[in-house]
């Protein structure tokens, strides 16, 4: 695995990065273990403080985290921001919501008494992908950090700066060590890390190759997984459409952000009625 930050526009090395070593991973692993067992105490409310507060320097350093995001992948700035702003409003989301979200409930079994609730589970191994280097990594750790786990998590290897800056953020939002962990590390000690015995559960979002792979790996330590493995959405263009409309919104699906969209429009289908017909004006 190389960690690189190439300039999309020229194919130049910007900078490069070394994975961690066996003995580094080994001591990010047991202070984010170390880190859960206080974190799992913490109330909503002094979880809430961390989390917000990140949220309000992502939308305070706006303009940074931006200008990082495409000079690695090559976003258009006015996307980049646009994508640290949503970002922000995600912590924010979690950071007001988690409590009322985790509750307990009460159930109504026909016989006997019930309820549900939810607890915090230990350590969870988020493996992101590159196409939304922030939004990737904050619908993971809002929730999650907000229910009292802690994370660790491999970005994709041509944007580690935007790694390496989420990481930041959560330090300067006056995160406790190893509370949100950013590993620079191969394909072999990610299959590690999934074995290890302190990982309670693995987060996904990429390649169907690579959410075999992990799954499996998952699968075989018995440990839960959600795996977001992209899609192929449909542009379905009715009778009634507005052509004018619908075409300015059917490039829209199809090349936001640069076409790198799980949800992007990727098979148009069009009544027989449409197909050809081009709107007045």
């Amino acid at each position: 695995m190389t960690y690189q930050s190439l300039n999309p526009a020229t194919g130049k090395l910007i900078q490069s990065f070394d994975e961690l070593t066996d003995k580094q991973l080994e001591s990010k692993l047991a202070t984010a273990a170390t880190c859960f067992k206080t974190w799992k105490n913490k109330t909503y409310k002094e979880r809430a403080v961390i989390v917000a507060r990140a949220s309000v320097l992502l939308h305070e350093q706006a303009e940074a985290f931006a200008h990082t995001m495409t000079l690695e992948m090559g976003k258009r700035i006015s996307e980049a921001r646009g994508e640290v702003e949503f970002s922000s409003s995600i912590l924010a989301y979690y950071a007001k919501n988690a409590e009322r979200f985790l509750a307990p409930t009460e159930l109504n079994p026909v016989i006997g008494e019930a309820h549900m609730e939810s607890s915090p589970i230990g350590v969870i191994f988020g493996v992101e992908p590159w196409n939304f280097p922030y939004y990737q990594l904050a619908r993971v750790a809002g929730p999650h950090l907000m229910a009292g786990n802690v994370l660790v998590v491999k970005h994709a290897g041509c944007v580690p700066q935007c790694a390496i800056a989420f990481e930041k953020l959560w330090i300067d939002a006056g995160a406790p060590v190893g509370l949100y962990t950013n590993l620079l590390i191969s394909h072999a000690q990610s299959d590690r890390v999934v074995d290890d015995p302190r990982i309670k559960g693995v987060a996904l979002t990429g390649s169907v190759a690579a959410g075999r792979s992990i799954a499996a790996r998952a699968g075989q330590n018995l440990k839960p997984s959600s795996m977001e493995l992209g899609g192929s959405d449909a542009f379905i263009v009715l009778e009634d459409a507005d052509m004018k409309h619908t075409l300015k919104w059917a490039v829209w699906g199809r090349m936001y952000n640069g076409g790198q969209t799980c949800c992007a429009a990727k098979r148009f289908i069009v009544v027989e009625s449409r197909q050809g017909r081009r709107s007045a004006g």
